[in-house]
């Protein structure tokens, strides 16, 4: 059996008694190093995630006939790895948990209504910034190719430059920061992060 569980922030303090108790009867884990550090008293067999996924795919249907737990950041069917694992192997062999995405922690940390928040994500994808502005409130899971510098640069480009960034930074981390900005005022790079864009605060 194949479960894929949502770490949400990456916590463990975060995350679902369901996921906490599928990994413990997991005889194998899949993670980020990040994700594997938080369980280093499993006794089964470790496999870190990285970019090779048709490895992954081989690796996993090879172990078919054990439980087999893979960890996924946020919520699995949130722009994760879920999302692949379901295309391919089909929802009646895949369990999701789901877990809390850190769109949904930075709205909660802020204040933000989420009601019309439209939702995307720059990680392994071309941003579409001319209907990003055309959207009020957006919340964008970024990477390091397209993070907030960036987005803000497209939006002052694109007469937007008066839009508030609210930027999560290492959510739920010990080093979390949460920052304030208009566009025109982001100009640091920053840690890993998701960042909601308000036409108006």
């Amino acid at each position: 059996m194949l479960t894929v569980v949502g770490m949400g922030p990456g916590t463990l303090s975060l995350m679902t008694p369901a996921a906490l108790q599928a990994v413990q009867y997991a005889d194998a884990l899949v993670g980020s190093k990040r994700h594997l550090a938080q369980f280093v008293a499993f006794k089964g067999e470790i496999r870190a995630l990285d970019a090779d996924i048709p490895a992954l795919l081989a690796w996993l249907a090879a172990r078919q006939h054990q439980h087999i737990v893979v960890l996924a950041s946020g919520d699995p069917l949130f722009f994760g790895i879920g999302t692949r694992l379901v295309a391919h192997f089909g929802i009646a062999q895949v369990r999701v948990i789901p877990g809390i995405s850190a769109v949904q922690y930075l709205c909660a940390k802020t204040g933000i209504d989420m009601n019309d928040i439209w939702l995307t994500s720059s990680h392994g994808r071309e941003v579409d910034f001319d209907t990003l502005v055309r959207h009020d409130k957006v919340a964008m899971v970024t990477d390091a190719r397209c993070g907030p510098r960036e987005i803000a640069a497209e939006l002052v480009t694109r007469g937007a430059g008066h839009r508030w960034l609210a930027i999560g930074e290492n959510l739920a981390q010990d080093n979390e920061r949460i920052h304030w900005l208009r566009a025109t005022e982001v100009r640091e790079q920053y840690d890993m992060n998701v960042v909601v864009i308000l036409n108006e605060r």
